[in-house]
């Protein structure tokens, strides 16, 4: 293949991608933002993006968040409730679902995690505010890991090392916080995780949650994640942990 073949095919596979997310996205209503609630609502639904998709950029670009929350995200919402209907696990919380997991069907255990984790994940994040945490965020992670700086190394290297697809969290754990990971779309919340703990903070590390901006780099991805993380809402969930 020549130059201008290759040129021609790298910018045909772009309007691929990019048709994809508007197909993905038809159908869809807008209430005046790109905040979106999908169709799907029985028993489990997408809460609505809690910012417009383009409010997290340039940490994580408009079209990925598109994508993520309107492709990704919902597949596993309406895939959940395909899986449980009929079955016991339709008229259970997803929390109690989630609880006990090494009980139900692994459609239900990779839907639901699916699910759970990304509602979670769109909650952690929004538009920049400050670049550190304070207050009691701050005193447990200082605590712990000594500054916010080792707790920053710590929790990449979780999300860099962790091998193909998975999460890297942040957890309140027998009054201690601990850093860790899950594969595919387990969490910490499982009985079947091997890290256990309630969630404070965390990050995808799928592919998908940053290739189309950041290709194979995903420790530049990491790094990014801190400016768009909300200290609010980890302050909250520590204080519910």
């Amino acid at each position: 293949m020549n130059r201008t073949d290759f040129l021609k095919t790298l910018a045909g596979s772009a309007l691929t991608v990019s048709a994809l997310a508007e197909q993905s996205l038809a159908g869809v209503s807008h209430a005046g933002t790109s905040n979106t609630i999908l169709a799907e609502t029985a028993p489990f639904k997408q809460a609505p993006l809690p910012y417009d998709f383009g409010a997290l950029e340039p940490s994580i670009d408009k079209l990925t968040m598109e994508i993520h929350y309107g492709k990704h995200h919902a597949a596993y919402v309406k895939n959940l409730n395909d899986a449980v209907k009929g079955t016991e696990w339709e008229k259970k919380s997803l929390e109690d679902i989630i609880k006990s997991i090494s009980k139900a069907p692994a459609a239900v255990r990779n839907n639901g995690g699916g699910h759970w984790n990304h509602t979670f994940f769109w909650e952690v994040m929004g538009p920049k505010k400050s670049a550190a945490p304070t207050g009691a965020v701050a005193d447990a992670i200082n605590g712990q890991f000594g500054s916010f700086d080792k707790f920053k190394e710590e929790f990449g290297k979780a999300g860099a090392t962790r091998f193909g697809s998975g999460w890297a969290w942040l957890v309140a754990k027998g009054g201690k916080l601990a850093v860790g990971s899950t594969p595919n779309q387990d969490n910490p919340l499982m009985d079947v995780s091997d890290f256990k703990g309630t969630p404070i903070l965390a990050l995808d590390v799928w592919e998908h949650a940053y290739y189309l901006h950041y290709q194979n780099k995903r420790p530049d991805y990491i790094k990014a994640f801190w400016d768009v993380v909300n200290w609010d809402k980890v302050a909250e969930n520590l204080k519910k942990a």
